[in-house]
């Protein structure tokens, strides 16, 4: 009876272990897709906004009301152009006061001189005549070309980017009336983080967007970097030249800093590796490779070795993936 039961039982083990190795040889199902070439960039993204290059402050030279205000924000000027005009009064009053006395020195000194000739005054007395009318003279000069400090006046050509005048408000030497600016000549100031600053170098591309113009992308390209950063916002200032002046002064825009751009970079799919590794395809069997990558962007990533263009990777391998496992690959 014995013998028996391990006859009967024989036929029943073998077909269980045929059934098995049928399972176990059947192809795993698995999407693939092919390393594709393509534009990778590295980027640094930062904040700024636009102004001008060179702006100058127009403040007044002399402590006086404001009378008139010639020029509104906006506007085209010219150098050496009046932008407003400060209260005379008493400027004009000293004017006249050492205009009389110019001309009272000036009669004594005609007299004097006069005697002198005569040889009824000393040549002392002709000299402290004419010294005296001189000083006058000069002393009236200087109060009428002081008169010209009581109108403001432009320092360069170019546009009123900002005007804080108003009639009736007093000016001081130490107020900002006007700030003027070149269009031609502007620049973006953007806010680097510290963390990313070393990546930035002059020269670098920049590509620049504003929500108050979308779709438009602006070029540039970095001419400067501050070197003293603020260590309470624990950035640095970024200057970019715009490729084209077209910018209105004021707009913020946002930034990407191109550290480094590859024309022709491998891109595979960032969730595609795993400790450094990725799953391809090799035929019909799975292999794990080891690669390195560069560029990160996005779902994204630029790998630099371990495959070649046209390699089938697996995007989203199973997690219990063995090396050499039989593929069913769709998508390569």
């Amino acid at each position: 009876m014995r013998f028996r039961r391990i006859y009967l039982l024989l036929p029943v083990a073998l077909a269980g272990a045929g059934a098995g190795a049928y399972w176990w040889a059947r192809p795993l199902a698995v999407v693939g897709t092919p390393v594709r070439a393509g534009p990778a960039a590295d980027v640094v993204y930062a904040t700024g906004f636009v102004e001008a290059r060179e702006p100058v402050e127009v403040a007044a030279r002399v402590t006086a009301p404001i009378t008139q205000v010639l020029v509104d924000e906006g506007a085209q000027v010219v150098r050496g152009q009046p932008l407003a005009r400060l209260e005379n009064g008493e400027q004009r009053e000293a004017i006249a006061q050492l205009a009389a006395q110019s001309r009272a020195a000036a009669l004594d000194e005609q007299r004097t001189v006069a005697i002198f000739r005569r040889g009824f005054a000393t040549a002392a007395a002709r000299d402290r005549a004419v010294t005296s009318a001189q000083a006058a003279r000069a002393a009236e000069a200087a109060a009428r070309a002081r008169l010209d400090q009581y109108v403001v006046r432009a320092g360069i050509s170019g546009v009123v980017l900002r005007r804080d005048a108003y009639p009736g408000a007093l000016a001081t030497p130490t107020k900002v009336l006007f700030t003027l600016g070149n269009p031609k000549l502007m620049r973006v100031t953007a806010t680097v983080d510290e963390r990313d600053i070393p990546r930035v170098v002059p020269g670098q591309r920049v590509a620049m967007t504003s929500d108050a113009y979308k779709g438009h992308v602006y070029r540039g390209r970095v001419y400067e970097i501050t070197p003293a950063g603020d260590p309470t916002q624990r950035a640095f200032r970024v200057r970019v030249a715009p490729d084209a002046p077209d910018l209105p002064m004021g707009l913020t825009l946002e930034l990407n800093i191109e550290t480094a751009v590859h024309p022709q970079a491998l891109l595979i799919p960032a969730k595609a590796v795993r400790d450094g590794k990725l799953w391809i395809a090799q035929g019909d069997r799975a292999a794990r490779v080891a690669v390195q990558t560069g560029i990160e962007g996005g779902d994204t990533v630029e790998v630099r070795a371990g495959v070649a263009r046209g390699t089938c990777i697996l995007a989203d391998p199973p997690a219990d993936l063995g090396e050499g496992t039989r593929l069913k690959v769709t998508g390569c």
